[in-house]
């Protein structure tokens, strides 16, 4: 009798050709099990079975649009190896820990918000207009909105398949719109956003809401910015008791209507600005608001407006 030595590799493949060899028999065993079984659960329950393909229907969708987004976004080079957003007026700091990114409203407001920002730590991305509602939009989708597709690759860290939150380029993402209702909305339309598809920014605690003021109280040389109605009447009362007689108000509609000295003075400068930091509460209630405006369901709609209806004011 002769006994050959077989080398290690030759062993080792042989019994990885085996294992693989048996699953797959095993695979099949099950395969035809549970065909016929289900086969004959879906003709008995046909809704079930419209529920589980719409469902294996939306899963591929889901796939083949965060395989879009990452070839319109990364194998295109709209991240890696291209420049960043004309409209992007970027810091000279690189340490994202020092950084700020402030998403301004419109291009007014954008332009006072670049010259009177501390070009040193403050980068500015104004946004035209009203954003998509992402609540419902496939990653494709998002990925070919020009405002979003800015704004994802100033933030640097990528989205759906490609996200990696230890690239994100500002440690201090400032959301700042104006004091009003379309401003309101557009916040809340970036939260949804960021909650639904960039949530480690909110987890990292990096995401904030500027709070511009409504008024500006002037008494002589004398001027103080408030951020409230209550605010406003507090001033009055405290210039009245100075003895002042001559009161000025500016009702300040947009931060498009500052110039840069005041927008730095009372929004942007970290001695003096009020920011919210946005934590994964407020970005979850946001978004079930908004879909609850913007779904299909109109009972929960109509209670709310019902609700807060006398609530609402009237920007004029």
């Amino acid at each position: 009798m002769v006994f050959v030595k077989m080398p290690a590799s030759q062993i080792q493949f042989e019994s990885q050709t085996k294992t693989k060899l048996n699953n797959i028999e095993a695979q099949q065993a099950v395969y035809a099990v549970t065909k016929e079984a289900l086969d004959i659960y879906f003709e008995e329950h046909p809704t079930e079975a419209k529920r589980i393909i719409e469902k294996v229907f939306l899963a591929a969708k889901a796939r083949l649009a965060a395989r879009a987004a990452k070839d319109a976004v990364i194998r295109k080079g709209a991240l890696e190896g291209m420049t960043l957003p004309g409209r992007l007026a970027d810091c000279q700091e690189r340490d994202p820990a020092k950084s700020e990114l402030f998403i301004v409203e419109g291009d007014s407001a954008g332009g006072s918000a670049k010259q009177g920002r501390d070009r040193r730590f403050q980068a500015i991305l104004p946004l035209g207009g009203k954003i998509l509602n992402t609540e419902r939009a496939r990653l494709d989708k998002i990925v070919e909105f020009e405002e979003l597709k800015a704004l994802i690759i100033a933030l640097g860290m990528g989205i759906g398949e490609t996200l990696e939150p230890e690239k994100l380029r500002y440690h201090r993402v400032v959301i700042m719109c104006d004091a009003d209702v379309d401003g309101e909305h557009i916040v809340t339309l970036l939260l949804t956003f960021f909650y639904r598809h960039l949530k480690p920014v909110i987890e990292g605690g990096y995401l904030y809401v500027a709070m511009p003021p409504l008024y500006k109280v002037t008494a002589g040389k004398k001027m103080k910015y408030v951020y409230t109605e209550a605010g406003r009447k507090k001033a009055i009362e405290k210039f009245k008791k100075q003895g002042v007689k001559k009161i000025g108000i500016q009702r300040y509609k947009g931060l498009g209507e500052m110039n840069p000295g005041q927008l730095w003075e009372t929004t942007m400068d970290p001695e003096n600005r009020i920011l919210k930091k946005v934590n994964i509460k407020d970005a979850a209630e946001a978004d079930n608001t908004f879909n609850m405006l913007m779904g299909e369901e109109v009972p929960p709609r109509r209670r709310f407006i019902q609700t807060h209806a006398k609530l609402a004011t009237l920007d004029i």
